[in-house]
């Protein structure tokens, strides 16, 4: 996977994860809550995964 797909899929859960976590705070559902908080933070990795291959690409580039 790209860089672009991964910031890409990183932003989609986490705006997945943020909705989640709006349900279950809107239901009082701890586990759709707390489901919501892990597919938030799954999508903040994916984006620091798909900036760090920006790095490195820009790297090779210039070399």
């Amino acid at each position: 996977m790209g860089s672009t797909a991964d910031k890409a899929s990183g932003k989609a859960n986490e705006i997945a994860g943020k909705a989640r976590q709006g349900v279950g705070e809107a239901t009082d559902d701890t586990s759709m809550k707390a489901k919501g908080t892990a597919q938030e933070a799954k999508g903040d990795a994916q984006q620091v995964k798909g900036e760090a291959k920006d790095k490195v690409e820009k790297v090779v580039d210039k070399a």
